[in-house]
């Protein structure tokens, strides 16, 4: 998808796995003639597709972290999907970026990154989630990864992905699990990239712009209003909440379990209360370590999740998945070549036989059946005297 919007500037809409992509590039480098080729990556995203030994240099220990973790299984996983697209298409994911810089560099040509930081974007839209758009969102991630279906993906047209009616119902769709991701991810980005394109523009260089489809329409909406005008400033900075439900809550966990255990004891006794400590340590223990049982964690981390979600659940500074994940770390600490063989996972099953996708399993699934064992540990412990 080529469209010229003036004599300094044409913008490439790409599906990212597509050779038809590709040849796009190429065609729209050499028959423009460009002083500059804009791509839609930040320098995280650069390098990720031109340093390849970026995940063997990856610290075991900055996988434990949960907020990490979920983000980096979320990257694992979608990378895998684009991956099995592209090798039955022929066609390895970020391709068509990689061939405009390098048609640039052949060209002696700039190349400017004219995406916003993936790190900012991703913070902005947590930061501006609800609880309930975080929980639908990872409840469908969940189920995401459990139907991920190989046959679905053999039957998609790619050349149906640079179709904008498409793309724009896709995203109405995903808008409607979560509108504020939906604004972060599409509408800023597209203000984003379509200023930083302009700042070049106004320097008087012609600019050929590669961009994914599903950001054209809205990146020329924008260069092809005079008046547009994006603070880039404002767009970077990371909100932060002066109130947070899902802290309040992590610190209202411990008060309320104490407030119970203390209420059993005044009204059945010390067996009472000594009923109710069982009942939250079994619950919270059994659904984190199930949690660790399906991400095939090691005996011992299973284990650990076990004994540690009743403990960490009244702890809002440190969570199970941590600690499970620690001991899985240590159990079967990933070498190099499963840092390596992440670039390689296509098929769903690969997921359950890498290390490092198996610690990140283990410390997310962890976190969400203690979270899961929460939530119904306190109102059976509750009706336990009542």
């Amino acid at each position: 998808m080529i469209e010229k919007i003036d004599e300094n500037l044409m913008l490439v809409g790409t599906a990212h796995i597509s050779q038809k992509s590709i040849n796009e590039v190429t065609e729209a480098i050499e028959s423009f003639q460009p002083d500059v080729v804009a791509v839609e990556l930040c320098q995280r995203r650069f390098d990720s597709l031109t340093k390849k030994d970026q995940w063997e240099n990856t610290p075991v220990t900055s996988l434990l972290k949960s907020n990490n973790a979920y983000y980096l299984l979320a990257q694992t996983f979608l990378s895998s999907i684009q991956r099995k697209l592209g090798k039955d298409h022929g066609v390895q994911p970020g391709s068509e970026m990689i061939q405009a810089m390098n048609q640039a560099k052949q060209a002696d040509l700039s190349v400017e990154l004219v995406d916003r930081d993936i790190a900012v974007t991703l913070k902005r839209a947590w930061k501006k989630m609800g609880f309930v758009e975080k929980f639908r969102l990872l409840w469908e991630f969940l189920k995401s990864m459990v139907g991920f279906d190989e046959e679905e993906l053999d039957e998609l047209d790619i050349d149906e992905l640079l179709d904008q009616d498409l793309i724009s119902t896709m995203m109405e769709e995903f808008g409607k699990i979560a509108p504020s991701v939906t604004e972060v991810l599409i509408h800023e980005r597209d203000q984003y990239i379509a200023e930083k394109i302009n700042r070049v523009r106004k320097q008087g260089k012609k600019v050929v712009a590669v961009v994914g489809a599903g950001h054209m329409q809205g990146i020329k909406k924008h260069l092809t209003n005079p008046g547009f005008s994006a603070n880039i400033n404002q767009l970077e900075e990371v909100p932060t909440k002066r109130f947070s439900i899902v802290k309040l809550i992590g610190y209202l966990i411990p008060v309320l379990f104490v407030a119970l255990i203390a209420y059993g004891f005044i009204v059945g006794g010390p067996e009472q209360s000594l009923r109710m400590f069982a009942y939250w340590f079994l619950i919270n223990g059994i659904f984190s370590s199930l949690g660790t049982l399906i991400a095939r964690g090691h005996p011992f981390s299973i284990l650990t999740a076990f004994v540690a979600a009743p403990i960490t659940s009244l702890n809002p500074a440190i969570a199970a998945g941590w600690v499970a994940g620690y001991v899985e770390a240590k159990m079967r600490t990933p070498l190099i070549k499963d840092f390596q063989q992440l670039s390689c996972l296509e098929e769903f099953s690969d997921f359950w036989n890498n290390r490092v996708v198996r610690l990140l399993l283990v410390v997310a699934l962890a976190n969400v059946g203690s979270m899961i064992g929460t939530v119904i540990a306190f109102p059976y412990i509750a009706s336990s005297f009542l």
